[in-house]
């Protein structure tokens, strides 16, 4: 259909690349590994199959800056500066940001709150806030790391070469890390994990989950003072008995005792990464 405008939404994360690609008469979207395929050659195969193509919003499960990926973790991504690639081939436009702050963005969309902190507990802790309706980004786009934040050192590093970071205790990864500890296996499982069962088994990996989520939820309400705090991710998902929990311990770790003018939900979003993929081309 001649003069068709379409826009195409990547959500990059560590384990899968989705996509959805807007403005026709049925959306196609699309879901692989994100370790088998190089993004740039998963948006040019887009790109010679359909045209129309004018913006790209890229939700990316990274370090990025200004249109370039930083650094990353069991993403391909054979050109990074990848802003610069796409714009100066192809007639569109290329955005990109991280998934944390993608996903902020999408649940202010929701909640209808400038002033809102996302936590999501997946595969690994992540953080990311908008005061005053700016997402508050840092010198090079990488404030509130909050899973790279010093905790306690643990048996096995995290994803970024340390050993201390509060993700080793406060993830999914770490839950099923840990119980393979305990239990003196050699390589763990990449399942997700039932906390309810796990801790009939394990209780002490559950409980040190806990006390590090509730530590990382603390600092992040401590620090960027929001009115809205919203917990998600794949964890949380599975687990939503967590999000009633963590609302009545919260206060003992406040400073002032209390969570007036706070308000704490569980995501109502199924993929905000996605969605805020799609609203960088408002930004």
């Amino acid at each position: 259909m001649p003069g068709r405008v379409l826009k195409l939404f990547i959500d990059a994360g560590g384990t899968h690349l989705r996509s959805l690609l807007s403005g026709l008469d049925e959306p196609v979207s699309e879901k692989v590994s994100s370790s088998e395929n190089d993004l740039i050659s998963f948006i040019e195969k887009y790109l010679q199959r359909f045209d129309g193509i004018d913006f790209v919003g890229i939700s990316f499960a990274g370090s990025v800056s200004e249109g370039r990926v930083l650094s990353t973790v069991n993403l391909e991504v054979s050109q990074k500066n990848i802003k610069e690639y796409f714009e100066s081939r192809y007639d569109l436009r290329l955005e990109i940001d991280n998934d944390l702050n993608c996903a902020v963005i999408a649940e202010a969309e929701y909640f209808g709150s400038d002033s809102i902190a996302a936590l999501y507990v997946g595969t690994g802790l992540g953080a990311a806030v908008i005061d005053r309706g700016r997402v508050i980004r840092g010198c090079s786009n990488r404030a509130f790391e909050l899973g790279h934040i010093p905790y306690r050192r643990a048996p096995f590093r995290c994803g970024c070469g340390r050993y201390d970071c509060i993700e080793n205790y406060a993830s999914g990864i770490a839950l099923q890390k840990w119980r393979a500890y305990e239990e003196g296996l050699e390589e763990y499982q990449d399942v997700a994990v039932d906390l309810a069962t796990l801790a009939k088994s394990n209780p002490p990996v559950v409980q040190g989950f806990k006390e590090a989520l509730l530590h990382a939820l603390a600092t992040l309400v401590t620090i960027a003072d929001p009115a809205v705090v919203v917990i998600g991710g794949g964890v949380i998902a599975s687990n939503p008995d967590l999000v009633d929990w963590l609302r009545s311990n919260l206060p003992s770790k406040l400073m002032h005792g209390d969570m007036k003018g706070l308000q704490l939900f569980q995501s109502k979003l199924e993929n905000a990464a996605l969605r805020g993929a799609a609203l960088l081309e408002k930004i």
